[in-house]
């Protein structure tokens, strides 16, 4: 049975981090905090940009995450603030939350963590919050601080709301509500948010979801670089046009072998459907998929589709103004 995450008392003085934090809380709101809620974030060792193609990852917790402090009333409002001056105060009523995918700021990715558990729980009134929010993972880094800020915010909304889930459905939820703006992921980064452990990293498998521990090498050190240039994935469509090409070259695939290709969205769909080997599949793309960009017409005429069902139905927002879809690379993703 998936474990629920962990309660703690601590000594808030024997934590620099945690005592600069409660002084921020209460030179904001005058008062001190309830509670505090923790987010890692993560780096992948083995599985770039395979998790939303179904395929399983080898990611590990950094001790680089998002931290806030907490307190609930009965004001119906929710009052967001940063310790970074650059990251804007935001307040919006815990009865209309609503994402601005065309303004991906901090707040609208904590949102996203709030808004999910609200639905998941049958969209019932949400208690007030104050919050103050600190963060030591990169921002946009590719560390993950988008999906450990959504993934705290979501811890913390259950707390605040004495509501009880456990680590792998706050992760399911996680990955699907960050989705709310804009960001296609597969869920390796709300997943290992919640999964990990100390001193392993996780091997982590979906469909169902599930973690297994593979043991670090005694002594093993990971040097992570940051090479201080940012990408916003939701402010781009640089990662989700890689998750619509693997979508598209999915469906040619499927269809190229005859099988009911409208409902399969992932590579690993079509190799279970054909019980196909990793090799037999590399076999099928190079058969059916050519190395040169395709064309909208091109993929609309190879799927017997409409423009305006590629618009609808396979393509997201941020990828409809695209010309040419990269098919050969993407379904090399396995």
């Amino acid at each position: 049975m998936a474990a629920h995450p962990p309660k703690t008392k601590i000594v808030i003085n024997a934590n620099k981090r945690l005592q600069n934090l409660k002084e921020a809380f209460e030179k904001n709101y005058g008062e001190a905090p309830l509670f505090y809620a923790q987010a890692p974030g993560r780096v992948n060792l083995i599985g770039e940009h395979i998790d939303y193609c179904g395929y399983a990852v080898l990611p590990m917790a950094i001790e680089q995450s998002i931290l806030a402090a907490v307190t609930v009333n009965d004001s119906k409002k929710i009052h967001l603030a940063n310790t970074e001056p650059k990251y804007k105060d935001f307040t919006v009523s815990s009865e209309d939350i609503e994402i601005d995918k065309d303004n991906p700021q901090w707040y609208y990715y904590f949102l996203c963590g709030v808004k999910g558990i609200q639905e998941h729980l049958g969209k019932v009134p949400l208690s007030g919050m104050k919050c103050v929010v600190d963060g030591t993972i990169p921002a946009s880094s590719g560390l993950s601080s988008s999906s450990a800020l959504v993934c705290c915010a979501g811890l913390l909304t259950m707390e605040a709301n004495h509501k009880s889930l456990n680590k792998v459905a706050l992760a399911e939820i996680s990955a699907k509500c960050e989705r709310y703006i804009g960001t296609e992921g597969g869920g390796m980064d709300q997943s290992i948010s919640f999964l990990a452990e100390e001193g392993t990293a996780k091997l982590i498998e979906f469909h169902p979801l599930r973690a297994s521990d593979v043991r670090l090498p005694e002594g093993a050190v990971f040097v992570i670089s940051n090479c201080c240039v940012e990408m916003n994935k939701a402010a781009t469509s640089h990662f989700n046009i890689r998750v619509v090409e693997c979508r598209i070259a999915t469906k040619m695939l499927a269809k190229a072998r005859g099988l009911e290709w409208g409902r399969l969205l992932k590579l690993s769909q079509v190799q279970t459907e054909l019980e196909a080997s990793l090799e037999e599949m590399l076999r099928l793309v190079a058969e059916v998929l050519h190395p040169e960009p395709y064309s909208r017409d091109e993929v609309c005429k190879a799927l017997g589709i409409t423009t305006e069902q590629l618009c609808t139905d396979l393509l997201s927002p941020n990828t409809q103004h695209g010309k040419t879809l990269i098919l050969l690379p993407s379904g090399t993703r396995i």
